[in-house]
């Protein structure tokens, strides 16, 4: 695809998506089809039938899978998901084909999985041989059934800790451990997640059932190691999943301590969206030859996430997110912005406004975080705020939309977060908020999705004046200090220090010293500037 060139955000371009009420004409899901009043703005009513709740039985193979509803004993995730998109599955090959033992496949059979995605149909045959493997793909691909189901295959029933799967945050490590066991039903293999945030007794007591598989954040994993309720010398996998976020977040010196304890002839298998030099040196440094395995098919492109902006001052932020969610009536979204104060403040702005709002970042208690990934999975709730930390581990069926309230800096996020829609293969909306200044930042988004996005207008939104009090958000780290009064001037301190300035005038020069003889030069020992004390005898 040849790449298009976007111009600012302030400028008008040709390709305005936009009907008399603003909204978009070109098949989005909001387009030309009545939908019923949301509950959400009846005060937090139950949502049984929510556009959500319906779609969280169509599920196909995907990153950390919610665990089956106890209403609905045998989930049908695959059924419903577009299995013959070539885009992101492979329609050469069967999970019958990979080698998995049987009662592996009687649980991907039970769950709905039908065709492999491409990630899914080269890492399970290479992770097979033994070997360690290397793998990127992009979100929602499917990673975590990637390296799951050949864990089911290969790991031995009774052999507690034999693997150790590595997460970077909470709520991805749960996804990961209720994903295996959905999958891992008919094996007799158990997962177990360890994360820091629930009780330490509640986790040392399905520690010391021995489970075979170990799933976890790195720093409660070793404080579990440190206690005496877990060890590594049992581990024959290790895997560690969305290892460019566990780098980005400060876990590297943990990592490596981690795999470093690990038995030398463990298998050790890297997934990440992206793979940077530092995750290349890890690699290098604690794989065997690793066979390295990068999937461009099925990325996310504009063919699978309906993409639009919205060209917005950053003060009429608010107002516009309050107008696009009771206009366009979205089913689940997912709103994500900068920092955690934000979060915050949108979730009161939006509750007292009408529209039912949950918060989620790092500083909220894990049982609240654990409540409101709950609800928002069951579709209690219709719109969840959260920070990047904090939705690393969202995987919920039937989020139709992804609003980027704040811009990411780096254009990578951007595509994880839109990832959170769209996830194996079926349609998402993502909406991102540009201001004016961030005309560039889209362009750069844009290179790299390799897809122009469209602009999106909303007629009947009016915008505002700049209000007097407002304050642009902080860019991160202490605001600068001006200092005054101080001359601006270099100074070496090891330099010797300068000698006295002496008057031109020879008259006044001979003044100054006995008998009117000036020294042509300085003395041959000189003090520069230190005083002999006591302890210097």
């Amino acid at each position: 695809m040849t790449q298009m060139m976007m111009p600012d955000a302030g400028a008008e371009p040709d390709h305005t998506h936009t009907t008399p009420n603003g909204r978009p004409t070109d098949g989005s899901p909001e387009s030309g089809s009545p939908r019923r009043k949301r509950r959400r703005r009846r005060g937090g009513k139950g949502r049984s039938g929510a556009p959500g709740a319906a779609a969280a039985d169509n599920r196909q193979g995907h990153d950390g899978d919610a665990p089956p509803s106890r209403s609905a004993p045998a989930r049908q995730r695959g059924i419903g998901a577009d299995t013959a998109n070539p885009e992101v599955f492979d329609q050469e090959t069967s999970f019958d084909t990979l080698g998995l033992a049987e009662p592996v496949l009687r649980g991907l059979h039970e769950a709905g999985f039908q065709r492999p995605t491409y990630i899914q149909a080269k890492l399970i045959p290479a992770v097979l041989t033994g070997r360690d493997v290397l793998g990127q793909a992009k979100t929602g691909t499917g990673k975590t059934a990637a390296f799951g189901l050949p864990l089911l295959h290969m790991v031995r029933k009774g052999a507690a800790f034999s693997a150790l799967v590595l997460a970077p945050t909470r709520e991805l490590a749960m996804q990961i451990t209720e994903e295996i066991n959905h999958l891992g039903r008919h094996t007799g293999l158990t997962a177990v997640t360890v994360y820091g945030g629930q009780r330490i007794q509640t986790q040392v007591d399905k520690l010391n059932r021995g489970p075979e598989i170990i799933v976890g954040t790195p720093g409660r994993i070793f404080d579990m190691v440190d206690r005496g309720h877990l060890h590594f010398k049992n581990v024959r996998f290790a895997v560690l999943d969305e290892v460019d976020r566990m780098l980005d977040i400060g876990f590297r010196e943990d990592i490596r301590r981690i795999l470093s304890r690990c038995p030398a002839e463990r298998q050790t298998v890297v997934v990440s969206a992206t793979i940077s030099r530092d995750i290349e040196d890890l690699a290098r440094r604690y794989m065997r030859n690793p066979e390295k395995i990068v999937t461009t098919a099925g990325s996310l492109t504009a063919s699978m996430v309906e993409q639009h902006y919205l060209a917005v001052a950053p003060w009429d932020k608010k107002k516009l997110l309050l107008h696009l969610l009771k206009h366009e009536e979205p089913a689940l979204t997912l709103v994500f912005c900068r920092l955690k104060r934000t979060v915050d403040d949108l979730a009161r702005y939006l509750n007292a406004k009408g529209v039912e709002t949950h918060a989620m970042h790092g500083d909220m208690s894990q049982s609240r975080r654990t409540a409101t990934m709950r609800k928002f999975k069951e579709g209690e709730l219709a719109v969840l705020i959260a920070s990047d930390l904090a939705s690393r581990g969202i995987d919920v069926d039937g989020i139709s939309h992804v609003v980027n309230y704040d811009l990411p800096e780096d254009p990578d996020l951007y595509v994880h977060r839109i990832g959170r829609t769209a996830r194996a293969g079926r349609k998402g909306v993502a909406w991102a908020f540009v201001t004016p200044e961030q005309g560039k930042l889209l362009t750069q988004i844009e290179r790299l999705v390799n897809a122009e996005i469209p602009r999106m207008d909303y007629p009947d939104f009016t915008p505002t004046q700049k209000p007097d009090t407002w304050r642009p958000e902080p860019t991160g780290g202490r605001p600068p200090v001006e200092i005054v009064g101080v001359p601006d001037k270099a100074r070496n301190r090891l330099a010797a220090p300068e000698g006295p300035q002496l008057p031109d005038d020879p008259a006044k020069l001979a003044a100054k010293f006995p008998g009117g003889i000036v020294p042509s030069k300085l003395p041959p020992k000189t003090l520069r500037g230190r005083v002999p004390t006591r302890r210097g005898g």
